[in-house]
């Protein structure tokens, strides 16, 4: 069983991801901001870390560089679940080392069906 990294400073829905990815058959560990993200991501080492854009403390895109730029975390696989559709927020989400940036609101199966497309992916390269 997968182990996923939600990070989201809205209570509602990192509950209501949470619950999703639950039935889905995942593990999940939570966290409110993206400096919460960064430490559980070093100490849970999950097999997928899902990030807001728009958090307090640090944002996804800070989160997201700094669990790139840890040797431990480099390469586990960061996807970005924003409302923030811009093409500008897209590629920052992208170069700061994404792999995924799913567009909220975004349905339970389009959710899962992306994590287990980045999974699968992510399981292939690692061979």
């Amino acid at each position: 069983m997968a182990k996923i990294l939600i990070a989201d400073d809205a209570p509602d829905i990192r509950e209501l991801i949470a619950y999703t990815l639950r039935f889905a058959g995942y593990e999940v560990v939570s966290a409110g901001d993206g400096d919460e993200a960064v430490q559980l991501a070093l100490k849970e080492m999950p097999d997928l870390v899902l990030l807001d854009v728009r958090m307090p403390r640090m944002t996804g895109y800070e989160a997201c560089k700094a669990i790139k730029a840890n040797e431990k975390t480099k390469d586990i696989p960061v996807m970005f679940l924003s409302a923030k559709g811009q093409e500008s927020e897209i590629q920052a989400g992208m170069q700061a080392g994404a792999v995924e940036y799913l567009l909220k609101p975004f349905s339970p199966d389009q959710l899962t069906a992306c994590i287990q497309a980045v999974l699968a992916k992510t399981a292939r390269s690692r061979r």
